[in-house]
């Protein structure tokens, strides 16, 4: 039996709850799993459906990590288990057992100064387990740079389920939003500073004089999101901007497939940044290319001048000229094939062998 212990998992959305659903469920069939999960409202209608065990953590934040590593070291002791898997380094600081672990990193959440008590309590988790599963390239060059030992770390990146076949009904709905607005491009993600948002639609006002009925669809809720509209107002571009939040996948996934192009240039802000870019995988599923930025683990995810571009997120000229050439003669139409084939091999059928790998 392996153990997952996250602190993100569905029916809580997000990229990480994704992650953590995808790897339990792939696992889950051919491995004995349980979950350790926190607590969110209305978890017993989807628990039911999962076909392993899942026990939620609740209680306040502050003390539910060492509620949950009690109740763990509990489990091992009384259990034949074999080995957990950690969706971040604090899932495991206090599960103090001889089994072997492993633990996942993504990014921003190692990104601690060398030296700092915070880098010390990464070290003393990563350098102790049984294998560091980074999610990009990206991430374990991080990793090393912040010390962690190189043997310890395997790159896999994160699996994605076959693309959900689209709602005729959700079709026909963006169709008629959209009507004659071409080119159409689209960012499904957090309003965050990290995201960049702000320099697609600086760019988006020069796009205009060439495109006039182009349109930017933005996906998404988050800090940035006010900002982002009054920016919107201020360059007159409520014509060019639409933005949508708590839609329904079908909708999301129809916006998605009816656009020209992905746009997420992700810069690094402060200590966050874009580890992978799950993202541009489930546009590629829909055969529509992506502009990632150069700052993270975006050239994972994107065949740089196949399946897209990775451009210099903080330069605005690049961002435009890498907008402008993939619409000039319609250069989306070729990259978004390849970007169709291309993400084939982010397949969970696929990415669970490597996994496989590690722990048998």
């Amino acid at each position: 039996m392996y153990l997952i212990v996250t602190r993100s998992f569905p029916p809580e959305l997000g990229g990480m709850q994704s992650l953590m659903w995808g790897l339990s469920k792939e696992l889950s069939k051919n491995f004995m799993i349980k979950v350790f999960a926190d607590y969110i409202d209305n978890h017993n209608d989807f628990d039911e459906l999962a076909s392993f065990s899942i026990e939620r953590v609740g209680g306040i934040k502050l003390l539910r990590k060492y509620r949950k590593a009690q109740l763990i070291n509990e489990f091992i002791k009384d259990n034949k288990v074999e080995g957990i898997i950690g969706d971040h380094w604090k899932s495991l600081e206090l599960i103090k057992t001889s089994k072997k672990k492993y633990c996942l990193i993504h990014g921003k959440e190692i990104n601690h100064p060398k030296g700092s008590s915070q880098n010390k309590r990464v070290l003393n988790v990563l350098n102790n387990v049984e294998k560091v599963i980074a999610n990009s390239q990206y991430t374990k060059n991080l990793a090393i740079e912040c010390g962690v030992n190189e043997n310890k770390i395997i790159v896999i990146n994160p699996g994605v389920d076959p693309a959900q076949e689209l709602n005729k009904k959700s079709v026909e709905k963006v169709e008629s939003l959209l009507k004659v607005k071409t080119p159409r491009l689209i960012t499904v993600s957090r309003f965050d500073k990290r995201k960049n948002h702000e320099k697609v639609v600086m760019a988006l006002r020069n796009l205009k004089q060439i495109y006039p009925d182009i349109v930017y669809i933005c996906i998404g809720y988050g800090d940035e999101e006010e900002n982002i509209k009054k920016l919107v107002k201020e360059l007159n571009l409520e014509e060019q901007v639409m933005f949508f939040k708590d839609i329904s996948d079908d909708l999301k996934n129809a916006l998605i497939a009816k656009s020209n192009l992905f746009v997420m240039p992700s810069i690094i802000h402060k200590k966050s940044v874009e580890g992978f870019g799950i993202a541009y995988v489930e546009a590629a599923q829909y055969g529509v290319p992506s502009i990632g930025g150069k700052d993270g683990g975006a050239s994972d995810a994107i065949d740089h001048e196949q399946t897209g571009l990775i451009c210099d997120g903080n330069n605005l000229d690049d961002i435009y000229s890498s907008i402008n050439s993939m619409l000039e003669n319609k250069k989306y139409l070729e990259h978004g094939k390849n970007a169709k084939e291309f993400v084939n091999k982010f397949q969970w059928s696929k990415i669970i062998e490597e996994y496989k790998k590690i722990l048998n």
